[in-house]
């Protein structure tokens, strides 16, 4: 595998990455309090958002592609047309630093904080639907499930906990990780939900019953990262020093890409398949041909 194109992204940590839904740009915010659009063909800046007052945490495109959820340690959210970076809601709820993601209909938004609480939005008006109460402390992801009837929870703890979204009420919680919950990921085709702990394990649930399927060991405790590949064979998990692409059947090693030292913090493929791009702590995104 060629070595990776390196974009020197922001002037702080990058603290997230996603493509468009075209696969035509690449999206990178960064703790710079900035969020940038990039060429996927050149690698270029094509323009840069301004509008949160502090770092931004966390990236989310509507399915349709066209709104750009971003989450700050300002407390805000802000919902963006995309690609032309106009707000159209900015989101007040939260105490302290958030991230969100989109319903896959694309009809809420939930954002989760340090400050223990899950909130459920709606995209139209962007009023606060719900408030989700159950974390006693930071909620690091959100994942909602394919048919977005349900909504995964986690953070500091070693418990995810699942919402029912059209009552709110608990659907129970997922046992297993030693320490905080880092990161949730859907696959493709919804049938399971991938998830990291600082322990260093990434477990698969199954969507249909909630049972853990497998748990990979990592090798040591990190802040892990994951990312499914469009077609659901493999993931991938953004580490410190590395980056591993698993098979998700088995957990083989498909390959090891060298990582940054630094903390990776953002994973994201192409929607089809070329790329894959790193958000990390060395202010770098770094971008490898893989399909």
């Amino acid at each position: 595998m060629k070595d990776p194109a390196v974009i020197a992204a922001h002037t702080n940590h990058v603290t997230s990455v996603l493509f468009s839904r075209d696969s035509r740009i690449l999206v990178s915010a960064g703790m710079d309090k900035l969020v940038k659009l990039w060429s996927a063909s050149s690698w270029k800046r094509k323009t840069t958002w301004r509008g949160h007052t502090h770092s931004v945490n966390s990236l989310s495109l509507s399915p349709d592609g066209k709104l750009l959820a971003t989450g700050s340690t300002d407390t805000t959210v802000k919902i963006c047309n995309f690609p032309a970076g106009k707000a159209i809601h900015t989101l007040k709820g939260h105490r302290k630093s958030t991230v969100a993601r989109f319903s896959p209909e694309g009809t809420y938004l939930a954002s989760a904080s340090h400050d223990g609480k899950v909130l459920l939005w709606s995209v139209a008006d962007g009023q606060l639907v719900a408030t989700i109460r159950g974390h006693k402390k930071n909620v690091m992801a959100v994942q909602f499930t394919e048919d977005g009837t349900v909504l995964a929870s986690g953070g500091l703890g070693d418990d995810i906990l699942l919402w029912y979204v059209p009552s709110r009420a608990s659907a129970g919680k997922l046992s297993g990780h030693k320490a905080t919950v880092m990161s949730l990921a859907l696959s493709p085709d919804g049938r399971t939900l991938a998830s990291t702990g600082f322990e260093g394990t990434l477990r698969l649930w199954s969507t249909n019953d909630w049972k853990l399927m497998r748990v990979f060991s990592l090798q040591g405790p990190g802040a892990y990262q994951i990312a499914f590949s469009p077609d659901g064979k493999t993931i991938a998990v953004g580490m410190a020093f590395k980056i591993l692409l698993m098979t998700l059947v088995d957990g083989r090693l498909v390959a090891e890409l060298p990582g940054p030292v630094k903390g990776v913090y953002g994973i994201a493929y192409s929607p089809n398949g070329r790329w894959l791009a790193l958000a990390a702590a060395d202010k770098k995104v770094r971008v490898w041909s893989v399909g």
